[in-house]
């Protein structure tokens, strides 16, 4: 099986500086060793560079630094990135959460193993702040994800609450699924669950049986803030119309067709 170089992607804003380092070494330590790091700094960048110098990546070849010089949210900030990335795969890893040694070795696996998935996600543990891992159980199996089931197995209300049926942020994508969707979604707190939830209504996935993703909880994370914002209910019914447009059309073709195609 071809090896497959992986780009990894971080949004990173000054307030998660900090968490780099944490970021950096569940890079080092993965099994699978193509990878290269697209750091995106989102507003004033001097906490970031301090940070990555002072763990080492700044001197590692495989770390590619640039910033927006402006203050653009973590979906801007992300598809900055995915215009820099040459990869076919493209990894997410936020700045504060940390991949498992494994991830990337198990989810461009997963995505070699399968032509036609577009995406590739595996279980994510909560790091709770003492240090401990928290995993949580998923309403699906794992193995092949056909066309619509994720956006099938989401719940926004009624007895079962809100529930994502896998967590968004650890996804391993296509370059050429991400393009086509447009990378991630203009939304208020849930740019990854905008985007996808596009992707199962365009594409199958993957889903791996095993823990790729290390959720760092903390007070200062992005989804525990308590804000003004008014539009959520209307941010999950755009999602879901954008979505029911997407299933009426023909879906993501696949690299091997694509690649076809263009010969």
């Amino acid at each position: 099986m071809r090896i497959m170089l992986v780009n990894v992607v971080t949004a990173v804003h000054a307030p998660h500086a900090v968490f780099l380092p944490a970021a950096w070494e569940s890079l080092r330590r993965q099994s699978h060793g193509d990878w290269g790091w697209l750091v995106q700094i989102d507003g004033p960048a001097d906490a970031v560079l301090r940070a990555l110098a002072d763990c080492g990546a700044a001197r590692d070849d495989r770390v590619d630094v640039a910033a927006n010089g402006t203050g653009e949210g973590p979906a801007v900030t992300r598809n900055v990135a995915l215009g820099r990335a040459e990869a076919e795969l493209v990894q997410n890893a936020d700045a504060d959460d940390e991949l498992e040694p494994d991830a990337l070795a198990l989810l461009a696996g997963a995505l070699a193993g399968r032509p036609r998935a577009g995406f590739a996600v595996g279980h994510a543990r909560d790091l709770l702040p003492g240090g401990a891992l928290r995993r949580r159980e998923l309403p699906l199996g794992a193995g092949t994800l056909p066309r619509g089931a994720l956006l099938d197995a989401w719940s926004t209300g009624g007895e079962d609450g809100y529930r994502l049926p896998v967590h968004p942020a650890g996804v391993m994508w296509r370059r050429s699924l991400l393009l086509a969707l447009g990378g991630w979604s203009a939304l208020h707190g849930m740019e990854d669950t905008g985007l996808l939830m596009a992707a199962s209504a365009t594409a199958e996935g993957v889903l791996v049986d095993a823990p790729t993703l290390r959720y760092r909880k903390h007070p200062g994370q992005l989804s525990a803030r308590r804000d003004d914002f008014a539009g959520g209910g209307l941010q999950i019914e755009l999602v879901r119309q954008r979505a029911a447009v997407l299933r009426t059309l023909p879906g993501w073709a696949g690299p091997a067709v694509i690649a076809h195609c263009a010969g």
